[in-house]
């Protein structure tokens, strides 16, 4: 694991967290294929949110396990918090969001989430 900083586009929501991306996914589900996101999951006490709890808006949609979290002023979905299958908090993180990671380099998972 690897502690990264990241955020939204304007700044208001930046975090810390520590994640491994060498297990990155991108996902063709309807709202990440949209989005273009690829993900790293963590768990919830690897994440501190260092900024911009209040310019928060959450979307929930299909089975409304994940909140994504979106900042209100720029509308990046920087991360988002779920449980995951095993029952533990978790934060999936946009890796598109983090400072300073090449998303080129790395190689996401292909998940089919329309399939879900």
């Amino acid at each position: 694991m690897a502690q990264h900083e990241g955020g939204c586009q304007c700044g208001r929501v930046r975090f810390a967290v520590e994640v491994v991306l060498d297990e990155v996914i991108s996902c063709n589900c309807s709202r990440c294929g949209k989005l273009g996101s690829i993900l790293a999951f963590a768990p919830a006490d690897a994440f501190d949110l260092k900024s911009g709890e209040d310019a928060l808006t959450t979307y929930q949609f299909n089975s409304h396990k994940i909140s994504h979290l979106f900042c209100e002023t720029c509308g990046i979905q920087s991360f988002g918090r779920g449980t995951a299958p095993n029952g533990a908090k978790m934060v999936a993180i946009n890796v598109r969001c983090l400072d300073g990671v090449d998303v080129f380099a790395l190689k996401p998972q292909q998940v089919d989430g329309k399939s879900f």
